[in-house]
């Protein structure tokens, strides 16, 4: 539950997934549930030469179980926030 919550926290913002099979795809998080999928707007494809046929994909559902990184906005990250949730996910609560 602390990732699903921490993304929560960055609807909105911009992020970047990258899948299993190499895809990463730049856009606007508009949602996240408990799985980790992942709904982004206003998309684009990161490596548009390698992937021409994704280039009029504007918006996306992926699935959470392909999901291999998400890189995060350098201002996005609240390390004390993170620091705190990890401490109180293993204490249990």
């Amino acid at each position: 539950m602390l990732f699903f919550s921490y993304f929560k926290d960055l609807v909105g913002r911009e992020v970047t997934v990258e899948l299993k099979n190499d895809l990463a795809i730049r856009g606007t998080l508009h949602s996240v549930d408990q799985y980790l999928n992942i709904k982004l707007e206003n998309t684009r494809v990161v490596d548009q030469e390698k992937y021409p046929h994704m280039l009029s994909v504007r918006n996306c559902f992926i699935r959470g179980s392909v999901v291999r990184y998400v890189q995060l906005p350098p201002d996005g990250v609240d390390i004390e926030l993170l620091h705190d949730a990890t401490r109180r996910e293993a204490r249990g609560g």
